[in-house]
């Protein structure tokens, strides 16, 4: 239980970190403005919460890597918000899926990765 609450705090620094850093927030969220133009980035984004929602966590995370878009941004953006959801959600959910909190970390480092930035 202290290895959970120690990872799950310490997965929200990461985050938070790289929102700092990268758009001077304590906490970014990906919105998908109200308009019919939607950005590659937004209908990623809406992807990556219908996977999600049906439990394919790992076929999401996959998504996210395959799409990702060095040379933009937003695609951070997006990663840094789909790992805070995943964060948010119960333990029991994670493991019933197939993922863990572990794997949540190691993502946002990678991520982190993609656009030059080594965490450690």
């Amino acid at each position: 239980m202290l290895k959970q609450d120690f990872l799950l705090r310490q997965i929200e620094s990461l985050a938070m970190s790289l929102s700092k850093l990268f758009f001077n927030k304590d906490m970014v969220q990906y919105e998908i403005p109200e308009q019919d133009n939607l950005s590659e980035t937004d209908i990623l984004y809406t992807k990556l919460g219908k996977l999600v929602s049906e439990g394919k966590i790992n076929e999401a995370e996959n998504l996210l890597f395959d799409e990702v878009d060095k040379s933009n941004i937003e695609y951070l953006r997006v990663g840094i918000d789909f790992y805070t959801n995943l964060n948010r959600l119960e333990d029991k959910v994670l493991e019933a899926h197939n993922y863990s909190r572990e794997e949540i970390e190691q993502g946002l480092h990678d991520l982190s990765a993609e656009y030059g930035i080594n965490l450690g």
